[in-house]
């Protein structure tokens, strides 16, 4: 087929609504917003205590975080596989080719991208915020809390680096997911299958879907910096 003829054939796919690649977008999605739920909360406190904390170690933490953020993530997969194996440590939880195995795998790929960010947001917040807020009375965590409010976009923007970099990742989703048809068929595993079968309209229609997420996350990020009164 024809690259013209392919792209055309990927747009029909996306306006019919065909049942099995909206399948997949949902599962891509679902795995990958779980993921950044779960770990959000503990990469952002992690990059926080990395940049106001005093500490033997400190720097050695700091650079192993940052290193983290180049792990690849089919060695993320293999450790989780190897974990979740009926063999392994964790077997006992019967989660792998699951879409929990995904959500976790997913997870601890976000988890350096979120905590770096956060942590450079905070290095580079006005440290008068914090002490600010200490002088007038405020407890530890609410003077933390401000500082977190004050550099609330820059850690916006690495919850949507973190988004982009899972929902695009294919190596760990293979090899905890298995690729199963309706069950663990994410978005990049759907790409890779169907290109190998030579099925090009699926993979353009599927690539336009990916395409349109990170347009997406971006004008969601320039929309709550214009309403923060940052446009």
């Amino acid at each position: 087929m024809e690259l013209v003829d392919a792209t055309r054939e990927a747009f029909r796919l996306l306006l019919s609504g065909d049942g099995t690649l909206w399948t997949i977008v949902w599962i891509s999605l679902r795995v990958s917003l779980f993921a950044l739920l779960i770990a959000t909360p503990p990469a952002v406190a992690l990059g926080f205590f990395l940049a106001v904390a005093s500490f033997p170690g400190r720097r050695a933490c700091v650079i192993a975080l940052q290193s983290l953020l180049s792990f690849p993530t089919v060695v993320v997969g293999l450790i989780l596989f190897l974990l979740l194996t009926r063999q392994g440590p964790l077997g006992s939880l019967q989660i792998l080719y699951t879409q929990e195995a995904m959500i976790a795998g997913q997870a601890v790929i976000a988890f350096p991208v979120l905590a770096a960010f956060a942590l450079s947001a905070v290095q580079g917040a006005d440290l008068r915020v914090r002490e600010t807020a200490l002088a007038l009375g405020a407890s530890r965590t609410q003077a933390s809390w401000t500082t977190l409010v004050e550099v609330r976009f820059a850690v916006v923007v690495g919850v949507l680096s973190g988004f982009g970099r899972v929902i695009s990742e294919v190596g760990c989703a293979m090899m905890v997911g298995g690729n199963i048809a309706g069950i663990t068929r994410n978005i990049p595993t759907a790409i890779s299958l169907e290109t190998s079968k030579g099925d090009f309209e699926q993979g353009i229609a599927l690539g336009v879907v990916l395409m349109v997420f990170a347009i997406g996350a971006n004008l969601a990020l320039a929309w709550a910096q214009g309403r923060g009164g940052l446009d």
